[in-house]
């Protein structure tokens, strides 16, 4: 059930590939499809949120792979437009603590530029009972 839905994000946010995934940093490869714009060629902002929150979540996994990181909050500044092609999502933890962390994360263009940068406060959630929880609400 679990894997099956990742896969179905995923997709849906232009995974490419994980580039790196360890000591709470990760590195995301996406690609902007035209589906994914507005007006005037620009990624919708909310793609912009997934991809560096998808990175922030795998920062978080990558130190504690038994809790599933569930975002409290997030806040994205959008600096320049992300356009159809390839973008890097990078996601870092800053602080972690028994069921809390403070994550940061940035989107990049392929010449490096900085796109957008963002911030989140996630609970760590034991990922059996997140997964049971999953189950109930889907019986």
């Amino acid at each position: 059930m679990t894997e099956a839905f990742a896969n179905t994000v995923q997709t849906t946010l232009g995974q490419v590939r994980i580039v790196s995934n360890q000591d709470g940093r990760s590195v995301i490869e996406y690609e902007i499809g035209a589906h994914m714009c507005h007006s005037g060629g620009v990624a919708q902002g909310g793609f912009v949120c997934g991809w560096i929150d998808a990175a922030m979540a795998h920062a978080s996994l990558s130190l504690a792979p038994d809790m599933t990181p569930m975002s409290l909050e997030m806040k994205v500044t959008y600096f320049s437009p992300a356009r159809p092609g390839r973008v890097i999502a990078e996601g870092w933890i800053e602080r972690r603590g028994r069921t809390t962390c403070f994550a940061e994360g940035r989107l990049l263009n392929l010449a490096g530029d900085v796109l957008a940068k963002a911030s989140s406060t996630i609970r760590l959630i034991p990922r059996e009972a997140v997964e049971a929880s999953a189950r109930r609400a889907l019986a």
